[in-house]
């Protein structure tokens, strides 16, 4: 056999033999079924042989594939510290999701240590932030997770945040000191504005506005910026889902949600098997900030997705 193999193919194959289920480790990689699927074709063809048995019911893999496994994962360990070189050779690259919210925080304490340096980077959510994570262009991200996590990342919750409405401060929610779900009935916010307005946040918002009978804005560009969003709530007459740590923005106020409680689950992610200093540094702030905050103590009474209960 001629030619290199595939590192992302070897990733690719690794998910689906530990998933037995394309779809899901597709979801997990937070990359295309048929990406994943072509992928594994190809590196069947390159390999001259069958790695999965697939029916309409079930997926196995073939005794081709099962000695596959071992080796690749092997070899993808061996790739990644090649790859990853000496721990305190570099900064560590971060993205804190948004702007002067929870992972920012998180950061703030573990930069305390003058022997540290971390470069900060701004993404749209875990779609693009987890694929430059495999490809070593990231070290450490922030997001809400949606299912498993793929093979070689690792992870910890860090935060289980209270949501709140940004309102221009003559919105008539704005007196209140606190907005009970109930009162979103028939009123029209937005959820698809501010720095941490992910994909992941997106979807996660708009199944909470559909529960409390709220009238979703149509979705429009994403907004980010202190002036941005100032502007965006002077001309439109809605109130912005956002969170408890949301930076302050001129001309409005900011009301949490009661009864129930909706919270947003923040979670850390890296390369599994990462030694750099810096992550450790950034795993023990956000320890420290969840006992010191009661960050991971859940409401009595609080609202989540379905899928983040668990």
């Amino acid at each position: 056999m001629a030619g290199d193999l595939d590192i992302r193919a070897l990733r690719y194959f690794v998910a689906a033999a530990e998933d037995l289920h394309f779809s899901r480790a597709a979801a997990r990689l937070y990359v295309a079924q048929q990406a994943l699927s072509r992928d594994i074709a190809r590196l069947e063809e390159r390999l001259g042989t069958k790695l999965f048995e697939r029916t309409t019911r079930r997926v196995s893999l073939t005794p081709d594939g099962e000695r596959l496994l071992g080796q690749a994962r092997r070899l993808l360990a061996l790739h990644d510290e090649i790859l990853r070189g000496p721990a305190d050779a570099a900064p560590l690259f971060v993205d804190v999701a948004a702007r002067g919210m929870t992972p920012g925080r998180v950061l703030a304490r573990a930069r305390r240590d003058p022997a540290l340096e971390f470069f900060v980077r701004f993404h749209n959510g875990l779609g693009e932030s987890l694929p430059l994570l495999a490809a070593h262009r990231l070290d450490v991200t922030f997001g809400r997770t949606e299912g498993p996590l793929p093979s070689d990342v690792d992870g910890q919750p860090i935060r289980w945040e209270p949501m709140a409405l940004l309102l221009r401060d003559d919105h008539p929610l704005a007196a209140r000191e606190s907005v009970p779900l109930a009162s979103l009935n028939g009123v029209p916010v937005c959820w698809s504005t501010g720095d941490h307005a992910s994909p992941e946040w997106r979807r996660a918002a708009h199944r909470l506005l559909v529960d409390a009978d709220a009238e979703p804005s149509i979705e429009h560009p994403h907004i980010v910026g202190d002036e941005e969003i100032a502007h965006h709530l002077r001309i439109r007459d809605v109130a912005v889902l956002t969170l408890v740590s949301q930076p302050p923005v001129p001309g409005t106020v900011l009301r949490p949600l009661v009864d129930p409680v909706p919270v947003y689950p923040w979670r850390m992610l890296w390369r599994r098997g990462d030694p750099h200093p810096g992550l450790l540094a950034l795993r023990e702030a956000a320890t420290a900030l969840a006992a010191e905050e009661g960050w991971l103590t859940r409401p009595e009474r609080s609202w989540a997705p379905v899928d983040d209960t668990r």
